[in-house]
C-alpha cells in the first residue's frame, strides 16, 4: 500500500513545514512507500500567477488594486520568479524604478529605512509588500478567511463546538477554496490507501477538512488521519462524532508510531492503534497503548524532503529587522535537537503535554549525520533547530562536531537565557555557524519571572544576551504582558527594562504578546494559585485549549498599543531616550527602574576557574619560530615573544585541546602539562600570551 502525507494551506512560504518530512523519513526507513505534498505552496503558486490573478479580477475589480490590474498581471510572474531566486537581476528594476504597482501596504514605506541594505533584500521587501497588497485585496473582496500563513484561523482557535467549523465547510465555494481543491484534483488519490494531513496551526484546520472532504467524495476507499501541533493541543478531550464524517483517525502526540500502526492495521486487517481516536460503535473511542509509543529521539532517521520541489518556495522579506527576516527569508532546513523541553516548568506553557514534558535529547554525532544527509537532499546549508529550548550542553557538543566535520552551515534556534550560555559557549556557537537565537524574556520582572517559574532573572538575561551579542549572534526576545498578578507599575517597569535592552544592544528584535490562558498549563490547571478565575468556554466535545478568564489585576489590553508602538520604534533605533509616557495616550506610573540599571548589571566579572574547567582550541594553526609565537586567523595575525619552555608547553596544550580531538581537556590536565614543562598554568593564564590566544580561539568552558 501507499501513503500520502499532506501539508494543507497555508503554512510557511519560504520552506516546507517539516512534519511530513519527519514522518516520511521514519516510515520510509521502515520500508513503507510514502509520498508527500505541500498543497499550501502549490495553491499559492497557482493563485499568484497571471492566470490566477486573471481569475481574481474576473470575480471583482475595485479600488486601487483593481484599477491597476494590468500592472499586476504584467508583473506577477516575474516577481514570483524573483522571490524564488530565479531572476536576481530584476532587483535593480524593483528598487530603482516604478516597475511594481503600489497600494496600501506601501503607506509606511520609506526608502531611507534601508540605508546600506543589500539590494536583493531591499527588492524582496518591496516585492513582499506587493504580494501583501494582492493578499489584502483577496481578503477584503473575495474571501475574508484568506491569509498567507493561515486560512480561516479564527475558526480553528479553541472551537469548543464543531458546529461553526461545519457551517464554514458547507458555505458556497470561493475562489480560494476552488484553487485548493484544484490542486487536490491533480493527485491520483486512488493510488493511496491512507492520507495523513498535518494541522500544525489553527489556520490549517478549515483547509485540512476541505481536503479531507474532497478525498471522501472522490476516493472513498482511502482512509484519512489528521495530527500535528493544533490537534495535539486542542483535541485531547475529543468526543465530537461529526468530525469522523471527514476523517477516520485523529492522532495525538508524535505521529511516527501511530501512523505506522494505522498502516499495519490497513495491511493486516487488524485493530491495534497507538494514541489514536477513531469511531467505533457510533461513538468516539481513544486507544492509547502508551507502552507501545516509546522510541528514542536519537534513533529517528533524518527528515526526508524527497518529493517536495524546493524551487516552489518564496524567499520573502517582510521586515527590515534582520532577526525577523530569518523566519521568512531563505529555505531553512528544519531539525530537532531534543524532543520536549529540559526545563518544562514555566507556568504559562503546556507542560503537561507530551511535546513539552517528554524530554529526550539526541546526541551531537547523530544530529550532524542528519544535517549532512539533509544538505545532500536539499542543497541548502541553513538550519533552524525547532526545539522548545535547545539544551546548552548539547549545543556545545554540536558546535564542536560541526567544526570537526568542516561543515560550513548557518543555524539558529530557541534557547532559555540561562547561565550555561557563557561568553565561551557563545563564542563556540558562533564559530560553528550560529547566527541568531530567540528566547523568552517574558515579563522582564524578577518577581514575575520567579512567580511563573521561568528559571531566569533579568540580570541573567542581560549577561547572556551580552555574551551572544559580542559574538555577532542576533537575539530575538519573546515578551509578555498581562501575566496574572502583573500590576500597571510592573508593566511599565518591564517596558523600561526592554528599552534598556535595546539601548545597550542586547536584543535586536522582540515581540509583545498578551498572556493567553491554556488548559494544559499550570495556570490553567491551578488557576486559584495565580489569582485567576476561569469563566469559559463551556466544552461541547470538540476543541479545548484557550480558556476565558478574569485577571485579578484588571484588563491589560489597555497597554497593547503603547507597548507595540514603542517596540516598533526601539527596533529601528528610534525613541530610545524618550519618556515612556510618549507611547501611551493615558497616564502611566513613573518607572521605578534606574536609567542605567542594565548597564550596572554588565560589569566585568572574573571567570571562575575549576580543575574541571574545559579548554578547547578552535583557532587556526599556530607557528613557533625560535622564541616567537605566530598566531593566525582569517583576518589577522599576531607575533608574541615566548620562552623556550613556554613554546613546548603551548604546542602541547594547543594540540591536546584542539576541537578535532574528542577527549575532554581540562585545567587539571593542563596542570600536568605545566609540570612537565615547568610552567605554572595559573600564572600563565593571567599573562598576555594566554589572553592573546583566547582572542584567537582558546576557549575556557
Amino acid at each position: 500500500m501507499k501513503t500520502l502525507l499532506i501539508t494543507p494551506p497555508f503554512s510557511a512560504l519560504n520552506t516546507p513545514y517539516p512534519a511530513t518530512c519527519y514522518l516520511k523519513g521514519y516510515l520510509t526507513s521502515k520500508g513503507y512507500i510514502v509520498d508527500q505534498i505541500d498543497l499550501g505552496i502549490k495553491t499559492i503558486n497557482s493563485l499568484f500567477s497571471r492566470k490566477g490573478l486573471e481569475e481574481i479580477f474576473n470575480v471583482v475589480t475595485t479600488g486601487r488594486v483593481g484599477q491597476l490590474k494590468e500592472s499586476y498581471l504584467k508583473t506577477i510572474d516575474s516577481v514570483m520568479e524573483f522571490l524564488k531566486g530565479k531572476n536576481p537581476t530584476l532587483a535593480n528594476r524593483i528598487v530603482k524604478g516604478n516597475l511594481l504597482p503600489q497600494s496600501d501596504r506601501f503607506d509606511n514605506y520609506e526608502e531611507s529605512y534601508f540605508g546600506e541594505m543589500d539590494i536583493q533584500d531591499h527588492a524582496r521587501y518591496i516585492a513582499t509588500l506587493y504580494l501583501n497588497d494582492i493578499g489584502d485585496y483577496i481578503m477584503h473582496n473575495i474571501d475574508p478567511n484568506f491569509g498567507f500563513s493561515r486560512y480561516s484561523e479564527s475558526l480553528g482557535i479553541s472551537q469548543s463546538s464543531f458546529t461553526p467549523v461545519e457551517n464554514e465547510l458547507q458555505k458556497p465555494e470561493t475562489l480560494i477554496t476552488r484553487k485548493i481543491l484544484e490542486e487536490c484534483q491533480k493527485i491520483d488519490l486512488n493510488e493511496y490507501s491512507l492520507v495523513g494531513i498535518t494541522i500544525p496551526f489553527p489556520g490549517n484546520l478549515i483547509s485540512a477538512l476541505l481536503i479531507s472532504s474532497f478525498i471522501k467524495s472522490n476516493a472513498p476507499k482511502c482512509k484519512i488521519a489528521i495530527g500535528g501541533g493544533w490537534v495535539n493541543t486542542e483535541l485531547r478531550s475529543l468526543t465530537e462524532i461529526r468530525l469522523f464524517n471527514y476523517v477516520d483517525y485523529v492522532i495525538l502526540d508524535d505521529g511516527e508510531l501511530p501512523l505506522e500502526s494505522i498502516i499495519n492495521n490497513i495491511i493486516n486487517g487488524t485493530d491495534n492503534y497507538i494514541n489514536t481516536y477513531t469511531k467505533k460503535n457510533g461513538s468516539v473511542q481513544y486507544i492509547g497503548n502508551p507502552e507501545n509509543a516509546k522510541f528514542l529521539h536519537r534513533d529517528l532517521p533524518a527528515p526526508d524532503y524527497s518529493g517536495l520541489d524546493l524551487s516552489d518556495y518564496l524567499s520573502l522579506q517582510d521586515s527590515l529587522n534582520p532577526m525577523h527576516s530569518l523566519w521568512n527569508n531563505g529555505r531553512w532546513n528544519k531539525l530537532t535537537l531534543a524532543h520536549g523541553c529540559y526545563w518544562k516548568k514555566c507556568a504559562f506553557c503546556d507542560t503537561t503535554l507530551n511535546y513539552i514534558s517528554e524530554y529526550d535529547p539526541s546526541d551531537a554525532s547523530r544530529i550532524v549525520d542528519k544535517m549532512e544527509s539533509i544538505i545532500k537532499q536539499t542543497k541548502e546549508s541553513g538550519f533552524h533547530f525547532v526545539d522548545e529550548a535547545a539544551p546548552p550542553a548539547l549545543l556545545l557538543e554540536l558546535s564542536l562536531e560541526i567544526l570537526r566535520r568542516n561543515l560550513i552551515v548557518s543555524w539558529w534556534t530557541n534557547i532559555r537565557f540561562e547561565k550555561s550560555f557563557t561568553p565561551a559557549l557563545a563564542k563556540l556557537m558562533a564559530k560553528s555557524g550560529c547566527i541568531g537565537v530567540s528566547g523568552g524574556v517574558e515579563v522582564a520582572s524578577d518577581r514575575l519571572l520567579k512567580f511563573m517559574k521561568k528559571g531566569v532573572s533579568v540580570e541573567q538575561v542581560s549577561k547572556v544576551t551580552a555574551a551572544l551579542g559580542q559574538q555577532g549572534i542576533m537575539v530575538h526576545a519573546y515578551l509578555m504582558y498581562g501575566f496574572p498578578t502583573q500590576t500597571s507599575q510592573e508593566c511599565v517597569d518591564s517596558l523600561e527594562i526592554v528599552r534598556q535592552f535595546f539601548k545597550n544592544n542586547l536584543i535586536q528584535s522582540a515581540y509583545w504578546h498578551q498572556f493567553a490562558l491554556t488548559a494544559h498549563s499550570d495556570v490553567g490547571k491551578n488557576p486559584e494559585k495565580y489569582s485567576v478565575k476561569i469563566t469559559g468556554p463551556q466544552f461541547e466535545g470538540f476543541a479545548r485549549n484557550d480558556l476565558e478568564f478574569i485577571n485579578s489585576t484588571g484588563d491589560p489590553s489597555i497597554f497593547s498599543d503603547g507597548l507595540k508602538t514603542s517596540l516598533f520604534n526601539f527596533m529601528r533605533g528610534k525613541g530610545l531616550d524618550l519618556p515612556l509616557s510618549t507611547w501611551f495616550n493615558f497616564s502611566i506610573p513613573k518607572t521605578t527602574v534606574k536609567k542605567r540599571f542594565i548597564e550596572s548589571l554588565l560589569k566585568n566579572e572574573q571567570l571562575e576557574l575549576k580543575d574541571s574547567t574545559r579548554l578547547v582550541w578552535v583557532g587556526e594553526n599556530i607557528d613557533i619560530v625560535e622564541d616567537t609565537l605566530y598566531i593566525f586567523d582569517n583576518l589577522y595575525q599576531e607575533a608574541v615573544n615566548i620562552t623556550g619552555n613556554e613554546a613546548e608547553f603551548i604546542k602541547e596544550v594547543i594540540d591536546t585541546a584542539s576541537y578535532k580531538n574528542r577527549n575532554k581537556f581540562t585545567l587539571s590536565d593542563m596542570d600536568k602539562i605545566g609540570k612537565k614543562h615547568k610552567i605554572d598554568p595559573d600564572l600563565w593564564l593571567s599573562q598576555d600570551t594566554a589572553s592573546i590566544l583566547m582572542d584567537y580561539g582558546l576557549i575556557l568552558l
